[in-house]
């Protein structure tokens, strides 16, 4: 087959939609599919990066288009990088594709996957959403005006348009497959692919024998961590208010690895609160990822209720498989709910609830065979049914129905 996946981030960028985009890939490449990455010469947190614009990555070509590079700071700028990728991303499939060939659209931009349909209807070609959240419904929830009222409906009806054209629409949950079901789209044409991580490489790790625990003089500590983007979707006001609830705690300290629109906020509201038991640390390099998840004794997964089914963490899948157990804060009836409570892997308390999720830390951090039952588990559910390579073999089973 010949594939194009569209995405604006790629390897070597470090976001979560670049690491599995760079898993699959390169998979398909290694079962001797032809791939080419149409992506922009960005990182997601480095917007002035002027990465190559042509680039052979074990055997997958990169197309590297140009984009303004205002970055996710300034939202009319941020506006501006999504126009720009579209024309260029369109300007470079209608140079590329052939007829048969099929178009991946993931969703960064929002609306991509309007391009790909376009480009697809004119070259022959067949679309595939891959779909990581679904716009405009993200940005409806979050109160962004553009999304919402008429403006909102003739964005959601030309989304549907380019998902009703699709040869296969791939949802990442069970609850954005019954969202589309709802939209009316085609059952046949609708599959579930969980996002993962890698399992190999993410192995339980004893804090005793994680180098990067030593090196940030956590040896004593127990640690509440979170890890990854921290952004409009995932509310931290619960966090606070548990960090508040614990700051006389000298033992527990809740460790933020990452960045996000809402991780400096995060930072600003406790240096202003006087609340010391926070620190943060910048996204960590993928090969030091395993000691990054193993730091802390638990981990954090935060989504406002608002975005259930809508988007999945995607940092879930690295928690499982480094075997630590999950603090979710979000709705308790919700997908990821449900998934820690039917596989015995976390604990979970509703949003507002500070008091709930300090007494759920405490009570962790008091019992440890919970938390290695917890943790067991975690790995457990992981290796089950979050493995990286059967999810990899079953996107190239889609593929290859999409493909006909």
């Amino acid at each position: 087959m010949r594939i194009f996946f569209v995405n604006r981030f790629f390897f070597p960028d470090h976001s979560a939609t670049s690491q599995i985009l760079s898993d699959l890939a390169s998979f398909l490449a290694a079962r001797g599919h032809q791939v080419t990455v149409i992506t922009s010469r960005q990182r997601y947190d480095a917007p002035d990066a002027l990465l190559p614009t042509e680039d052979d990555w074990g055997g997958i070509r990169v197309s590297r288009v140009w984009t303004s590079r205002f970055g996710r700071g300034f939202l009319p700028g941020r506006a501006l990088d999504y126009l720009t990728f579209y024309l260029s991303a369109a300007w470079r499939l209608l140079r590329l594709v052939q007829p048969g060939d099929l178009v991946v659209a993931k969703t960064d931009p929002p609306l991509i996957s309007l391009v790909a349909a376009w480009v697809c209807g004119v070259r022959g070609a067949r679309l595939v959403n891959w779909l990581q959240d679904l716009f405009p419904e993200v940005a409806s929830a979050l109160n962004v005006s553009l999304a919402q009222g008429p403006a909102g409906r003739v964005l959601a009806r030309l989304r549907d348009r380019s998902l009703h054209r699709a040869a296969m629409n791939v949802a990442i949950g069970e609850g954005m497959r019954r969202r589309l079901l709802k939209l009316g789209m085609d059952a046949e044409r609708v599959r579930v692919i969980h996002n993962w991580a890698d399992e190999q490489r993410i192995r339980p790790l004893a804090p005793a024998q994680n180098p990067l625990r030593r090196e940030w003089g956590l040896a004593d500590t127990f640690v509440v961590g979170y890890s990854g983007n921290l952004g409009r979707a995932h509310e931290y006001q619960t966090l606070l208010a548990a960090a508040r609830v614990l700051r006389d705690q000298d033992d527990i300290l809740f460790l933020l690895i990452g960045g996000g629109a809402s991780m400096d906020a995060l930072r600003a509201e406790a240096r202003a609160q006087g609340i010391e038991n926070l620190r943060f640390q910048p996204y960590q390099p993928r090969e030091r990822l395993a000691e990054s998840l193993a730091v802390p004794d638990v981990h954090l997964v935060v989504l406002r209720p608002a975005m259930e089914g809508l988007i999945v963490p995607s940092k879930l899948y690295g928690i499982l498989a480094a075997g630590r157990p999950t603090l979710f804060v979000g709705s308790r009836d919700g997908e990821v709910a449900r998934l820690l409570a039917a596989g015995d892997a976390g604990l979970s308390v509703s949003v507002g609830d500070g008091k709930g999720l300090a007494e759920a830390i405490l009570k962790l951090r008091g019992d440890v065979a919970l938390r290695e039952r917890l943790g067991r588990n975690a790995r457990r559910l992981c290796e089950e049914r979050f493995a990286r390579q059967a999810a990899l073999q079953r996107w190239e089973q889609v593929l290859a129905e999409a493909a006909g």
